[in-house]
């Protein structure tokens, strides 16, 4: 059995992973879901101070306080740019990394660098005109962007999102590419519908030679489809144990 930490994504928490974590957790593995810091159960924290190194610590804090190793980490979306110094971070303390539908960048880029220009002028100029100039508004919009059509999931979804910080798209990481290079890393697209944004993040993960599958679902494929997302999950992170 093995640790699984998995990360959510922008506006998420760690209750968006509620089903996957109990599926996981009823087949015998320790399944940690934190939220960030400003999202989540932790909104109250949010403030313009906090950007993607808060975020990073927020994980390796999590690893070193639990005091975890052979961790397979999981990450969603925006979660992906933490991938890198997490695992500088880390210490050996993971034993796998799946980027689930998350965008992959190289040292001295952000988030809005792997973007489409066009979606990171407009959330350049959603958070200067209703963000008070440093955060992204949570709205209802975002649910139909990220494929979640179900009036029951979106009626329980929506009034969870949280705003999220400019800081955190635009703040450039910087970390030795060496320490993820050496782990098993995957990456899980997600095609109905495809999110265009992540094209270029799926083309990184192949020309990286990263294992790439697929789920038949939206952006959000761990609420709209948990059951297939965590025997994807666990059919990768065993092949990770097991070797190439």
């Amino acid at each position: 059995m093995g640790d699984y930490v998995l990360v959510h994504g922008a506006m998420h928490g760690g209750w968006c992973w509620r089903s996957v974590r109990d599926l996981l957790s009823r087949a015998g593995h320790r399944v940690f879901t934190p939220s960030l810091t400003g999202q989540g159960e932790h909104r109250h924290l949010l403030g313009p101070d906090v950007g993607v190194a808060t975020h990073v610590q927020d994980v390796a804090g999590l690893l070193h306080y639990e005091d975890l190793g052979e961790v397979h980490l999981v990450l969603h979306s925006y979660a992906g740019v933490l991938a890198g110094p997490v695992a500088e971070r880390a210490a050996g303390r993971l034993a796998s990394v799946t980027f689930l539908g998350a965008f992959v960048v190289r040292p001295g880029e952000c988030l809005l660098d792997v973007e489409p220009p066009e979606t990171a002028d407009r959330y350049r100029a959603l958070a200067a005109a209703k963000g008070d100039g440093w955060y992204l508004p949570a709205d209802a919009s975002f649910l139909t962007q990220w494929g979640i059509t179900d009036e029951v999931l979106r009626a329980w979804v929506a009034p969870r999102l949280t705003d999220f910080p400019l800081r955190c798209q635009t703040d450039a990481v910087d970390f030795d590419p060496g320490p993820l290079a050496g782990l098993p890393t995957a990456y899980v697209q997600h095609t109905r519908p495809p999110l265009p944004s992540l094209e270029p993040s799926l083309e990184r993960a192949r020309a990286h030679g990263w294992d790439i599958h697929s789920v038949s679902a939206g952006h959000d494929m761990m609420l709209e489809a948990p059951e297939t997302t965590t025997r994807l999950l666990t059919r990768i992170t065993e092949r990770g144990e097991s070797g190439p």
